[in-house]
C-alpha cells in the first residue's frame, strides 16, 4: 500500500465540528487525524491516544519520594525515563542512566570531578561538574596521566586506524604520548 493511500484511509468516525468523517493525514510531525472537509473544517487531532511521556510501565515496590505514589517508566520524546504516576499533580522524574562519574579531578579548576554528559545531538563527551563555573570539556574519554611535552594533567584516549592511542587533553598541545622508545 503506498503512502497517500494509507493516509486517505477513513476512521469511520464523525467530526466533532461538522460530522463529516475523519481521515489519517500526514504532517511534518508526523501522522494525525483531520477533517475530510479540509479547508472548510480544520479540526485535527492526534493519532495517538497518549500524548507524550506515556506510561509503558508500573515499577511495583518503587515509591516517589516527594508524594509516596508508584513510580512508573514512561515513554517520552527524548527517550525513556522514570517518573510520577500521579503527573502532572506530582512533577518528579528521574534518568534511567546516571552519567558515569569519573575519579579524575578536573585539570582547569582542580575542585570538581570530569563526569560523561551527552550533547543536543546524543553526542558522549566528559565536562568538569562544576558547570558553569567551570567550562572545562573534552569530547574524547579521559584517562590519567601527565603529558610528557607540556605536563598538562590529563590524557584522552583517541582510537584510531592503528588503534588506541593517548593525546594530551590540552587543545593547545595535543601531542601523542610517547611510550617506550617509539611515538605512538
Amino acid at each position: 500500500m503506498n503512502k497517500t493511500a494509507l493516509f486517505s484511509v477513513q476512521k469511520h468516525e464523525p467530526c466533532p465540528e461538522c460530522g463529516a468523517e475523519l481521515v489519517i493525514r500526514s504532517g511534518k510531525h508526523g501522522a494525525f487525524l483531520g477533517c475530510s472537509t479540509y479547508p472548510n473544517c480544520s479540526y485535527v487531532r492526534p493519532l495517538k491516544g497518549q500524548g507524550d511521556g506515556h506510561i509503558v510501565k508500573v515499577l511495583e515496590g518503587q515509591h516517589c519520594p516527594k508524594c509516596q505514589s508508584e513510580l512508573v517508566l514512561r515513554q517520552g520524546r527524548y527517550g525513556m525515563f522514570i517518573g510520577c504516576s500521579h503527573y502532572p499533580v506530582c512533577d518528579h522524574t528521574e534518568l534511567i542512566d546516571r552519567p558515569d562519574e569519573t575519579l579524575l579531578s578536573c585539570p582547569q579548576c582542580q575542585q570538581g570531578k570530569l563526569v560523561q554528559r551527552r550533547s543536543r545531538f546524543c553526542k558522549t563527551f566528559y565536562a568538569c561538574d562544576r558547570y558553569p563555573g567551570c567550562q572545562f570539556a573534552v569530547n574524547f574519554t579521559p584517562v590519567a596521566g601527565t603529558c610528557e611535552y607540556c605536563q598538562f594533567p590529563l590524557l584522552i584516549e583517541k582510537k584510531t586506524a592503528q588503534g588506541l592511542k593517548r593525546f594530551c587533553a590540552s587543545k593547545a598541545c595535543g601531542q601523542a604520548v610517547i611510550t617506550g622508545t617509539r611515538r605512538e
